[in-house]
């Protein structure tokens, strides 16, 4: 009975990190996306990344692709992780974890 204990509780913790690394991709996308709208037209692209770099955790920003793209009318900020497996810095799953945020331009 103690190795199905064991491997429940392994399989439910895999899934808290899965749903903590969605938790995390959206956040970033969203604080990346307030940032960008806020700086002005001439700097969004390093402000947004600059935002998401400051909200992820060291081991889920090794493996952060962050893509911000200022549009005329729509900020757009995409952030994709790889959810660790078993504990964060260990190694990724190979399923990527993707989020994506949008917002107004201010001033249009």
């Amino acid at each position: 009975m103690v190795p199905i204990i064991l491997v429940t509780l392994v399989l439910l913790w895999q899934a808290v990190l899965v749903g903590y690394t969605f938790t995390l991709a959206s956040g970033a996308a969203d604080e990346g996306v307030r940032k960008a709208v806020a700086a002005g037209a001439w700097d969004m692209r390093s402000r947004c990344q600059e935002a998401v770099h400051e909200r992820l955790p060291g081991a889920w920003e090794g493996s952060a692709d962050i893509r911000c793209e200022p549009g005329s009318d729509v900020v757009k900020a995409t952030v994709r992780l790889e959810a660790p497996v078993l504990f964060p810095g260990f190694a990724g799953l190979p399923i990527p974890v993707t989020a994506t945020a949008g917002a107004a331009a201010e001033g249009k």
